[in-house]
């Protein structure tokens, strides 16, 4: 997928951004971070779909309520080579999607940690939505205990994004939906988007 230029992000991903009420420095970021997500979705790697999860914002509550799962990657980098606009980053964190665990990204785009295990309220019922695994589950929990949003890559190449704790949207990585059956988004309006060759489910105001 070819990289979306800068001033028609809003206009691709500005839906999904509306419908979870970020700030205006957030909405950059978490714009370029779908890209990148509907980029892993897409491609996945070495011939092989994969997962992964990215929190935006509400660092330092989002790091409190995870804990490592392996030596973190990103570890003593400069911060500014570190930021979701550089290409030849966003090449290095489709790598690292492979590993297990979730990113955490600041507002600014800057990635400050990788493979953090999110800690899930397994008495939560609403944590869990029926069909999904553990990694939207802990997107719905990091989302609802904190200010973040989260963006959920799942195996079967949709992105999912969560705010406060609901599932707001789905993008699917392809034009035409086979079945309306696929989409979990509450009271979804489904909207095409050819110029970027994908769909996005975005919930109703009352979803």
């Amino acid at each position: 997928m070819a990289v979306i230029a800068n001033d028609r992000l809003d206009a691709v991903f500005g839906p999904v951004a509306d419908r979870t009420r970020c700030s205006e420095e957030m909405r950059r970021t978490l714009e370029q971070v779908i890209e990148l997500a509907v980029e892993i979705a897409r491609e996945g790697r070495e011939g092989h779909k994969i997962g992964t999860l990215f929190t935006v914002g509400d660092v330092e509550e989002v790091i409190a309520r995870s804990r490592p799962l392996l030596l973190d990657p990103l570890y003593g980098h400069a911060t500014e080579l570190l930021n979701v606009t550089r290409p030849e980053f966003r090449e290095t964190e489709k790598e690292l999607a492979q590993l297990d665990g979730a990113f955490i990204v600041r507002s600014d785009g800057t990635f400050v940690s990788a493979g953090r295990y999110i800690d899930v309220d397994v008495s939560d019922e609403t944590n869990f939505i029926a069909g999904l695994g553990s990694r939207h589950a802990a997107g719905a929990s990091s989302s609802r205990s904190t200010a973040a949003i989260a963006v959920v890559v799942s195996q079967s190449s949709i992105v999912r994004v969560f705010a406060r704790g609901e599932l707001l949207a789905e993008i699917v990585p392809e034009l035409f939906l086979l079945s309306r059956e696929r989409l979990l988004t509450p009271s979804a309006d489904v909207l095409p988007v050819p110029e970027a060759g994908l769909t996005l489910a975005v919930s109703g105001e009352g979803g």
